[in-house]
Formats: structure tokens, C-alpha cells, sequence
């Protein structure tokens, strides 16, 4: 029987490199896949419906969470931005572990519903470092990036939360240590109670 996937949530600080860690532990191993939101902002020139999102009118996606057709979703900005169940219900079945990459908020609601979800956190191994890898990007105003560090600081309350802390120093170590993390999980007993009942039925008959 094939072993159903594991179900995992990813977040960090904006500027902790979760992002490139996804991308570099999808590169590098074929069992997971990285879960798909739906929203329902226009797609950016370049986006794909079904790669970078499922795109939705407003109606749909309200109709879609009438229906509870959606692990998790919120509003930003008048856009809303979800998680549809059966694409990772999919997934899951099919012995893939999904990885949900949404903010705090969102990764306790998913908790809440799906008990067995595996939060893991990712962040630097400092704030100077956070500071260091947002003004690094030239990107962002100061101001966006004394917001971005404010945020930081909200959402460091909710660390705790979460099963495992990734600290994204080098990459390649990282992608090492949330490869070994997801796969230590899939033995936790918990996730094993069927190979523990057959193997107990197996050895009354021995």
C-alpha cells in the first residue's frame, strides 16, 4: 500500500530565504510537492493558472469557501488568497508531502483542522542577518524594510507554535536538515498505526 503523504506547513520571516529553500528542496527530491493557492488578484504578466496560482473571480472563491472547499484562506488588499483541499487531498493520496508555504495565521488554522500537520519555521540565524538579507536585496525602500522587520517582531511571538525551527545559515545544510526532518516524520508512530496493528495481528499468529 502506498504510504500517504505528510502534510507541511512552511513559514518565516519575509527576507529568511524560505523561497530559495523551497526551491532548492523540490530541485533536489521527487517526493513533494509545493501546494498551489488560489487567488483571486490578476494574474502578473508571465503567470501561469494552475504554476504560480488556481487565479479566481471574487465569486467563485467566496462560493469556494461556502462549499469549505479550502484548508485556509485570508484577505489581503482586497485580494483573497487560499489553500484548495482537494488539490492537496491529491497529492497526499498519491504518497506526496505537500508543502503549504503561508504565514502564521494561516498555518495555525491548517493546524487546527488538519491535527498532523508539520510546522516547521525557517529564519536567519540573527536579526542583524534579517536586516543584512533585506537591505541586501536593493530592493525595498527603508521604510518597507523597517515595516518588514516590525512584522518580524509580531510574528517571532508565534515561533513556539511550530514543531521545528529551520536556521537558514547555509543553504545546502538547510535543505539537508528539512529533508531529514520531513522524512524522520514519516515514521513518528502516530502517522504508523496500521503497520503497528497488522504487524501486532501478525505476531498473534506466529
Amino acid at each position: 500500500m502506498k504510504e500517504r503523504g505528510i502534510l507541511i506547513v512552511v513559514s518565516g520571516f519575509s527576507g529568511s530565504g524560505k523561497g530559495t529553500l523551497m526551491k532548492e528542496l523540490l530541485k533536489q527530491y521527487d517526493n513533494y510537492a509545493l501546494s498551489v493557492s488560489a487567488t483571486t488578484r490578476t494574474p502578473r504578466p508571465g503567470e501561469v493558472d494552475g504554476r504560480e496560482y488556481f487565479f479566481h473571480e471574487i465569486e467563485e472563491f467566496e462560493k469556494m469557501i461556502a462549499k469549505d472547499e479550502l484548508i485556509e484562506y485570508a484577505k489581503y488588499v482586497e485580494n483573497y488568497y487560499g489553500t484548495p483541499r482537494a488539490y492537496v487531498e491529491e497529492q497526499l493520496e498519491a504518497g506526496k508531502d505537500v508543502i503549504l508555504e503561508i504565514e502564521i495565521q494561516g498555518a495555525l488554522k491548517v493546524k487546527e483542522k488538519f491535527p498532523e500537520t508539520l510546522l516547521l519555521f525557517v529564519t536567519p540565524p540573527s536579526a542583524a542577518e534579517l536586516r543584512r538579507r533585506l537591505e541586501g536585496r536593493g530592493t525595498e525602500t527603508q521604510d518597507v524594510i523597517e515595516s518588514r522587520l516590525s512584522r518580524a517582531a509580531q510574528e517571532a511571538e508565534g515561533m513556539d507554535a511550530y514543531d521545528y525551527l529551520i536556521i537558514n545559515d547555509d543553504l545546502q545544510e538547510c535543505v539537508q536538515q528539512m529533508h531529514e526532518i520531513i522524512q524522520g516524520e514519516h515514521r513518528r508512530s502516530f502517522r504508523n498505526h496500521t503497520f503497528i496493528e497488522h504487524m501486532k495481528e501478525e505476531l498473534k499468529g506466529e
